[in-house]
């Protein structure tokens, strides 16, 4: 139950009963959002690791009976899914190291209220977030830059995103001015003032913002698909669309692979996949959590 509110002199209120009602129905509503999140995610990972006959017998279960890792080993050997696993994770890393780097030096300039033409500026990043040029004038603009089969083509077209940058320069602007100033006394150039004061203070947007950016490219899946052809250069979610296609071919010789369970089922390799493309974003989210609501929440509050 939530604590009790003081009073100003430090006495604790003692809330009625219709208050305490309205805290119980709060929290069980609460908790069962939380259960409805949970649980289909708790039933794949248990689906990922069960046989056919206890995904056909059963419609919902949290720990399988017998447990099998047909579905993993069908995903690891059928395609390259440690290859697209390496390649989304350095596709990632590029990519929102190049976005933070163009959106933090783009917005900077832009929080400062000296900057002349800023609004002109702001104006046009406004217009990109109304109009596009559309997917076939992008791929002429690709091609003829020779971007085709490169990861280039995945990083470049998205190096600023115009709201993303927008939260940043707002978080900027928030900053006393104070800083600024005391550190121009102290002989400080405009990019130590930038580097040394204002990205260090910054570490919460930085987080979320770089969050975002690493998502967008994780789960990249409809560009890499026009604009790769390699397989090498596959990332993991063209990997993965390989693997449930072909789920639907496998024959006997298949068996050879796999223990007394047999051959897995396709609803458990779908599962298998849906766990190792979303395994690693979860693993990286606990070390931005702490940044991430006082992030998001840029702006939200004026004062």
């Amino acid at each position: 139950m939530a604590k009790e509110p003081k009073s100003k002199s430090g006495a604790k209120v003692k809330k009625s009963l219709g208050d305490r009602i309205v805290d119980v129905i709060i929290y069980i509503v609460l908790g069962l959002v939380a259960l409805s999140t949970v649980l289909p995610f708790l039933y794949v990972i248990a689906g990922s690791f069960a046989t056919e006959k206890e995904l056909t017998e059963k419609a919902f279960f949290i720990i399988p009976e017998v447990w099998s890792l047909n579905a993993y080993q069908y995903a690891i050997k059928t395609a390259n899914i440690l290859r697209g696993l390496k390649n989304s994770i350095l596709l990632t890393a590029l990519g929102t190291c190049m976005c933070m780097l163009f959106s933090l030096t783009f917005a900077y300039p832009l929080s400062k209220p000296d900057f002349r033409g800023k609004n002109w500026i702001m104006n046009m990043v406004i217009v990109t977030m109304l109009f596009s040029g559309g997917m076939i004038p992008s791929y002429l603009v690709i091609t003829a830059y020779g971007l085709r089969d490169t990861w280039w083509a995945l990083v470049l077209p998205a190096l600023i995103s115009p709201f993303n940058m927008i939260i940043i320069k707002k978080f900027f602007a928030e900053l006393p001015r104070e800083l600024d100033e005391a550190s121009y006394m102290d002989g400080a150039t405009d990019l130590q003032v930038f580097t040394r004061v204002a990205l260090p203070l910054s570490k919460p947007v930085i987080a979320s913002i770089s969050l975002f950016y690493g998502v967008g490219f994780w789960n990249d899946y409809f560009n890499a698909m026009i604009y790769l052809k390699t397989p090498e250069k596959y990332p993991i979610q063209i990997q993965l669309r390989s693997i449930i296609l072909l789920t639907s071919q496998i024959n006997e010789m298949a068996m050879d692979y796999y223990d007394m369970n047999g051959a897995p089922p396709d609803k458990a390799v779908k599962m298998a996949c849906t766990v190792i493309a979303t395994v690693p974003i979860l693993i990286v989210y606990p070390f931005v959590q702490k940044y991430f609501t006082k992030g998001v929440m840029v702006g939200a509050v004026k004062g």
